[in-house]
């Protein structure tokens, strides 16, 4: 069971201090420190010492050592995530150092790439982005050329901006009208679909309209089944900048080991953000402890979005830290880089 968090406005006050201070020192915060420093009330020591206790007996402070202060718990950060306002905004300076880091980008994968970079020196953590397999996989358009009497040049060019080329061998020969009737039918009707769509579709109308297709639609068939719209590679595009960020002592070095080796295997890092990024979420998703998805993940914290063009999910983007990351400012830059992803793209 969750600890409870309907705490007084008190409570919040120095909850809320504790986790500020914590987050600028690395350092268990002290009561008498407290009463000297974010204490708008003129608290005493005494009494900021008790409210600790209390905050402490409901399972949002910890006491490393004996003699220690007290230290957020992950249930700390989690309401303190939920009291932030969300009406930051980053400054103009930022947006526009932000904004410039884009400049000249032209698809999805190039975008992702630079956003990665930019994630990790605004946050001081991991940027990681997730370019969606399904993206490289959709249709722009598609070309036939016929070569020699039974080989047939396909040219396939998704909307992402990735074009394959194949050269087919077919089972007859197809005349050049042929192709250009074959070319016309599928960039007519199937724009922005996926290839395996494709496939699904025209096997489902070929056996539904068998005769009508027959007559006049052999060609596609016989370039469908040649391999002319096969899918590419399903594997994820992941980029992963700034693990050093996560790297401060030789303490850390030994404890993250294993951390750093997941944030290596690329694969992971696209479940990970699968399992805590809904595609139909419309805002930042701040997850503190990542353990139900990577055991190895559990003391950090993701930020992240779905990066969308219009309607179209084309991946995910997110920030992976430490705790005592800033959060107000980083789930302010996530949201930013989002909706200038959507902007950029689709202008």
């Amino acid at each position: 069971m969750p600890p409870q968090t309907n705490i007084g406005p008190r409570e919040r006050q120095i909850l809320t201090a504790i986790v500020e201070t914590y987050i600028s020192t690395g350092e268990p915060v002290a009561s008498r420190a407290l009463s000297r420093s974010n204490n708008k009330e003129g608290l005493s020591a005494a009494t900021i010492r008790n409210v600790m206790a209390d905050l402490s007996e409901v399972g949002l402070l910890e006491q490393p050592h004996t003699s220690a202060g007290r230290v957020p718990t992950a249930a700390a950060y989690r309401y303190y995530v939920e009291q932030l306002t969300g009406k930051a905004v980053l400054s103009p300076e930022n947006q526009e150092r932000i904004a410039g880091s884009f400049s000249g980008v032209g698809d999805v994968e190039d975008f992702m790439e630079r956003t990665s970079h930019v994630l990790s020196l605004i946050s001081k953590g991991v940027g990681v982005t997730v370019a969606s397999s399904a993206n490289k996989n959709a249709l722009d358009h598609v070309y036939f050329t016929r070569l020699s009497k039974q080989k047939v040049l396909a040219v396939v060019v998704a909307t992402s901006g990735v074009v394959r080329d194949r050269v087919l061998r077919m089972e007859r020969e197809l005349s050049q009208v042929e192709l250009e009737t074959a070319t016309r039918f599928i960039n007519e009707n199937f724009r922005g679909w996926t290839m395996e769509s494709i496939q699904q579709e025209l096997l489902k109308r070929l056996e539904q309209q068998r005769s009508e297709y027959d007559s006049h639609m052999t060609a596609v068939q016989e370039l469908n089944r040649a391999g002319a719209l096969q899918p590419g590679t399903a594997e994820k595009s992941v980029f992963v900048d700034g693990v050093a960020n996560l790297v401060g002592n030789e303490e850390d070095r030994d404890r993250l080991s294993q951390m750093l080796r997941t944030l290596e295997e690329r694969q992971k890092i696209a479940d990970l953000l699968a399992a805590y990024l809904d595609t139909n979420q419309e805002a930042v998703r701040v997850v503190i402890g990542l353990e139900d998805a990577l055991p190895e993940m559990k003391d950090l914290v993701l930020i992240g979005a779905p990066a969308r063009v219009g309607g179209e999910m084309m991946g995910s983007l997110a920030v992976i830290g430490h705790t005592r990351m800033d959060y107000q400012h980083t789930i302010t830059a996530v949201s930013y880089i989002a909706k200038l992803f959507d902007k950029i793209l689709n202008d």
